[in-house]
């Protein structure tokens, strides 16, 4: 096998656990980062042909206590409900 030279930059915590690890394996720091990438290549995903589409999630329904979906509101009504409930409370922004 052809080696290269390359520099890698590692987080320090990072780099200090994997010289553990090389040495708990009693192998070269070198050969477990190949073990280690050769690995993690293989047990990426393939690319697919056709992009997978992410499923739409559904919005949630507000539902009351008693377990009944409570209508929809417009954002005037919303707005309306917030105008009100700052009025009692003598906030005005």
């Amino acid at each position: 096998m052809h080696l290269s030279s390359r520099i890698i930059e590692l987080p320090e915590g990072l780099f200090r656990e994997a010289e553990a690890r090389a040495a708990l394996d009693g192998v070269t720091l070198n050969d477990l980062v190949i073990r280690y990438v050769e690995q993690g290549l293989r047990q990426g995903k393939q690319p697919s042909a056709t992009p997978s589409r992410r499923r739409r999630s559904e919005l949630p329904i507000a539902r009351a206590a008693t377990g009944h979906a409570l209508p929809a509101l417009t954002s005037a009504e919303i707005d309306s409900i917030l105008e009100e409930g700052e009025a009692h409370s003598g906030r005005r922004d």
